[in-house]
């Protein structure tokens, strides 16, 4: 595995006066030259002249080792197939020209995934997406661990958002259990956790993973949502019953507590029946009223 060093490099701008220097006296040693050499002086002539060339061709590659970097951005140094370093500090810089310089960005980057056709815990087609965010820690491992690192996040990432969706139930889990629905904070930790492990060996940090869609597959979605549907009248049905029980027992004891009226265990069962009706029915109730006794 590839480690990052980091270099620093030399300050661009005295370089850069050196550069300039020399490219304008490398012309003039050159005409300098062709004069000693109008005057028969051809000694003199031919160093001056070779040596405005070269000076001349020196400072054109020497230009070439200037280089400019932005806030969270690197470059990658290499001569001639060894890596040198990385340099990391923003500003106007100057390295050997013979470097390999490559830059790479430091920024924060999404990905955000398509969506994904996959089961649950429980087999239950769903589909799934997310919204990656990372960024590069080490330059050494993006640029020599793996061919490409953006194709490389691309794949991992649904590789672990396939995973995910294995791990844990769309929305009926067992006692306590954890769901994609019912715990998007534990599944999200989750799965930037195996993002992390699995993009290291790439130098690639996550800062965060979240789940942008999660819904039951087309074919299946409304059975689901039938279901669904069903529970929740269920457990309307359950609190209205719960309710209207509570409510019985507290009648018939400020009844009896108050001695309003005495009834007899079939009359208290007549009582109950009706206030069940009343409380429970979905429709309207219509009361019969009595004009006679309590027992006519």
């Amino acid at each position: 595995m590839s480690q990052e060093r980091t270099i620093a490099l030399s300050t661009g701008w005295g370089m850069l006066a050196v550069n300039l220097v020399c490219l304008l006296l490398g012309p003039v040693l050159f005409f300098a030259g062709i004069g000693f050499a109008a005057n028969n002086q051809d000694v003199a002539a031919g160093l001056l002249i070779v040596t405005g060339i070269v000076l001349f061709i020196g400072t054109l590659i020497s230009l070439n080792g200037h280089l400019t970097l932005q806030p969270n951005e690197a470059c990658l140094i290499n001569l001639f197939g060894s890596y040198v370093g990385t340099a990391r500090d923003s500003g106007f810089w100057w390295a050997n020209p013979f470097y390999t310089k490559v830059k790479l960005s430091l920024r924060a980057r999404n990905f955000e995934s398509s969506k994904l056709k996959v089961n649950d815990k429980q087999g239950n087609p769903i589909e799934i997406a997310a919204v990656i965010v990372w960024r590069i820690e080490d330059t050494a491992q993006a640029s020599f661990d793996v061919e490409n690192y953006e194709q490389y996040v691309k794949v991992q990432s649904e590789s672990a958002l396939r995973h995910l969706a294995n791990s844990y139930a769309y929305d009926h889990g067992e006692a306590h259990e954890t769901t994609l629905r019912s715990g998007l904070d534990e599944v999200s930790q989750a799965l930037r956790n195996e993002l992390q492990d699995r993009l290291a060996k790439a130098g690639v940090r996550v800062d965060e993973a979240r789940l942008t869609h999660l819904a039951y597959a087309p074919e299946i979605a409304q059975a689901m949502l039938r279901r669904q549907q069903a529970e929740a009248i269920i457990s309307a049905r359950q609190k209205i019953v719960h309710g209207a029980v509570s409510m019985v027992e507290m009648a018939l004891r400020e009844l009896s507590e108050k001695n309003v009226v005495h009834l007899d265990e079939e009359r208290k069962a007549a009582m109950v029946s009706n206030l069940l009706v009343v409380l429970c029915g979905e429709a309207e109730v219509h009361p019969v009223v009595n004009a006679g006794t309590l027992y006519n």
